[in-house]
């Protein structure tokens, strides 16, 4: 995931705030210690799927409102997604909460520990604010299908993050992708990707007596997916391009008749990664005129590319310094993709990772790591960086000069996107 980089891409952290206020954030995270082991147990012995996470929304609303919170349950025409907020006025820090799983092999990416976190720093913050009277809210999201689905844009689209000073999370990865002594990385940038499908159409026939009579569907699949390999020799070193045959005929003795690939395309930015679909695109027309079938097109979702707010990253830097769990600077950019990349095209985000214990080849998306991700140090890590943000997220809502820095940063990144794509 990470590995040691320049680490003046981020500026001076800011002065953090004074002790009795970490005190309190500590505290009030460590007071519901059994709680919030409990629910990261829970999400991690009954993974779902995306958009199904039921029994996740219920466990974490009934322990939100157990702890005293108003929850808006189903939020934003979502079922499983949540909204928890507390405070008046002032400033919205956000955390999201991730707690879809993948088929088959679980939480092999973690996503128990994301909620966890982010749960522990909403209740960090939430006990910082009732001390101290400061106007200012904090807000948790509970923010389904990440691994397919792209829950995050349907809460775009429905203007969860309209009014977000700061939205943070952490992701968990394998401890061998970082340097020893190091707990996890702050500024670490993602690839953007562009799903889709494509369904050749052709013409059924017996395929004994009388294949000529047939138009194959399967061979267009089958013809597109070989000009992909092909193509993958041409392309820049960090894009990648990988898919399936989602259907591929029923029966040997029948010629066809319709077929289907499943693609991602992924490149450093949206507009890149978009440029690489057309590309990918060709080779599935020239498939289609080959065989003669009919091709047509589904756009799935598309994820932004992420955009770490330079200055949010600079403050987990030093807060988790103060804690005592030192994280690097800045990290290599992930080939993977998250919809947190879409959020951070419409507020300041922070997206940092944090190291897990895991056994040699453990690395995310491996039955490996739904094995690590489900331990009691997975869990005591993932309460660590939730008190790195949780002291991030009360000083956007307590330091000014920090809030001003944050959205200067989020509005030059704006700048450099617009220049990017015009230049494009």
């Amino acid at each position: 995931m990470t590995q040691m980089t320049n680490s003046s891409l981020l500026p001076p952290a800011p002065a953090q705030q004074d002790g009795c206020v970490l005190d309190v954030i500590v505290h009030a995270i460590d007071a519901h210690n059994k709680e919030l082991q409990l629910i990261n147990e829970q999400i991690h012995k009954n993974p779902e799927l995306a958009f199904e996470e039921f029994m996740a929304h219920d466990n974490i609303t009934t322990l939100l409102e157990q702890l005293g919170f108003v929850v808006r349950k189903h939020a934003y025409g979502l079922p499983t997604s949540f909204l928890a907020e507390y405070g008046n006025g002032g400033r919205v820090v956000a955390f999201n909460a991730e707690y879809d799983a993948l088929p088959g092999i679980g939480h092999a990416c973690g996503h128990n520990l994301i909620a966890t976190s982010s749960i522990g720093a909403f209740i960090g913050v939430a006990a910082a604010l009732k001390e101290s009277m400061l106007p200012g809210r904090v807000r948790l999201i509970g923010t389904p299908a990440e691994e397919a689905g792209g829950g995050k844009i349907n809460l775009i689209d429905a203007g969860a993050y309209d009014d977000v000073d700061a939205c943070l999370m952490v992701h968990p990865a394998a401890h061998k992708r970082f340097p020893d002594g190091v707990t996890g990385v702050a500024y670490c940038k993602s690839s953007a990707v562009v799903k889709f499908r494509a369904r050749y159409t052709g013409k059924p026939a017996h395929a004994a007596t009388a294949p000529w009579q047939g138009v194959n569907a399967l061979d267009a699949v089958c013809l597109a997916y070989n000009g992909i390999s092909m193509l993958r020799q041409q392309i820049q070193p960090h894009e990648r391009i990988h898919g399936v045959i989602v259907e591929g005929g029923t029966k040997p003795n029948v010629i066809t008749a319709s077929a289907t690939l499943e693609y991602y395309c992924r490149s450093a930015t949206l507009e890149d990664a978009e440029a690489l679909k057309a590309r990918v695109t060709k080779c599935f027309d020239g498939a289609a005129i080959a065989t003669g079938c009919a091709v047509e097109y589904e756009t799935l979702e598309t994820y932004a590319d992420l955009r770490p707010n330079k200055t949010l990253c600079a403050n987990y830097v030093s807060a988790m310094e103060t804690l005592g769990f030192p994280v690097l600077s800045s990290g290599a950019a992930q080939s993977g993709s998250t919809d947190m990349g879409n959020v951070t095209y419409i507020c300041p985000g922070f997206h940092g990772g944090f190291a897990v214990p895991a056994e040699p080849g453990a690395f995310n998306h491996t039955p490996s790591f739904t094995k690590a991700a489900g331990t009691n140090q997975a869990y005591e890590l993932a309460i660590n960086t939730a008190k790195g943000m949780a002291v991030v997220g009360w000083n956007v809502l307590s330091d000014d000069s920090l809030a001003e820095s944050i959205r200067n940063d989020f509005e030059e990144d704006k700048k450099l996107r617009e220049a990017s794509r015009n230049i494009g």
